[in-house]
């Protein structure tokens, strides 16, 4: 069996599902909809580097990019984690809990 494109599409479909629909469904746990977003971005990830693989050489075009601007993504969902997570915690800190409808008290 030889796995092709269509297989990594699929696979990276249904992450994106998953995390479209793990953000709707559970709007109150602020950790959760952060996990939901980096499995969008990783959903992201599978298709930049399926893409790049499989792509036929063109002039002036590098196979290779798919996996540079992946590995983008990556540094910037590890500061998006390292950031948000900082923030919550000060945020728990001084409220007590991390539920996204008292979120709203932060208001200026």
């Amino acid at each position: 069996m030889v796995i092709g494109l269509s297989h990594y599409l699929i696979v990276a479909a249904m992450l994106f599902i998953i995390g479209v629909f793990g953000i709707f469904v559970n709007r109150k746990n602020v950790i959760v909809i952060l996990m939901c977003i980096e499995l969008i971005l990783l959903a992201v990830n599978i298709n930049f580097v399926a893409f790049s693989t499989h792509m036929p050489a063109a002039p002036g075009v590098n196979p290779i990019d798919g996996q540079i601007f992946s590995l983008f993504i990556l540094t910037v969902a590890a500061a998006e984690a390292a950031v948000g997570l900082a923030i919550l915690v000060v945020y728990f800190r001084n409220r007590g809990n991390i539920q996204v409808e008292d979120a709203d008290l932060m208001k200026g």
